[in-house]
């Protein structure tokens, strides 16, 4: 079964990790991280959501035991467009928000009695055992998604500062990074210089643009790697590399695995289709 839920130890995981599988993590209490290198502090009762060979570091832990659900994309995210519960929404491969949600007591109590119920059916054989797993992370995922977004609508992820420069940052990327990744043409197209753009972005989303860049080509090659049947070779022309040697050196470099070998590991088996 592509599911499992298990129990870790930060203190015995300081090392840094990254696994071919989606990680939710349940952290009753606040505990320091890095994500791809990235720094993050999070509160009492979150939840932290990895996608596959994120690169996960446990800084400062003074949690005994952490529970963690892994499962692959063939398990549930098969329906990738469904963005607000699937695994290219809120919750996972966003670049632009923190990795972790914060919810309410009750809410974080309401996932933990769920997940047991989880753990319950992955003791069983019994038939329509897999449906009710899937309809299990589904809530879960669900309840976080509802409870990320009325964050995001509140400005409570964004360091409550003002983010003209940061939106117009991301709409620009989102329009341009299959072809241009030069710091110099978004600071450019804001009317700003580099060094000004650069401190802005990285006031107001927490990272530099150039990082940004990065990782925003990164989700896309993981995205197409993941969920299309299209060559190396295919993917490195789409998205504007001079050809598939040097775009596999760049996803390692970044990912820490070859193109082919992500692949492998976390290509769903049968593409989604809307």
């Amino acid at each position: 079964m592509h599911i499992h839920i298990d129990t870790i130890r930060p203190q015995e995981s300081l090392k840094q990790e990254s696994l071919p599988l989606y990680q939710i993590f349940l952290l009753s209490e606040p505990v320091e991280i890095r994500v791809d290198f990235a720094p993050y502090q999070t509160a009492s009762s979150s939840l932290l959501f990895l996608s596959p060979y994120q690169h996960l570091e446990w800084k400062k832990a003074s949690l005994e035991s952490v529970v963690r659900i892994l499962f692959h994309g063939d398990f549930y995210c098969i329906e990738y467009h469904k963005k607000e519960v699937a695994c290219n929404g809120l919750l996972f491969n966003n670049i632009y928000l923190q990795p972790f949600v914060h919810v309410s007591i009750s809410l974080f109590d309401e996932i933990v009695h769920l997940i047991n119920h989880m753990k319950r059916e992955l003791n069983t054989d019994a038939p329509f055992s897999v449906s009710v797993l899937k309809a299990y992370l589904q809530l879960i995922l669900a309840l976080s998604s509802k409870a990320k977004k009325q964050q995001v609508d509140m400005g409570l992820l964004i360091n409550n500062v003002e983010m003209k420069e940061g939106g117009g940052f991301q709409r620009l990327l989102e329009e341009y990074f299959m072809t241009i990744r030069s710091v110099n043409f978004y600071a450019g197209k804001l009317n700003l210089s580099t060094d000004a753009f650069s401190r802005k972005i990285k006031r107001q989303l927490g990272k530099l643009p150039s990082v940004l860049i990065q990782e925003r080509v990164i989700l896309e090659a993981k995205k197409l790697l993941h969920l299309t049947h299209l060559s190396i070779k295919e993917i490195a022309l789409k998205l504007n590399f001079d050809d598939e040697h040097y775009f596999s050196r760049y996803f390692k470099k970044y990912v820490g695995v070859s193109p082919s070998d992500f692949r492998a590991q976390v290509g769903i088996s049968i593409v989604a289709t809307k």
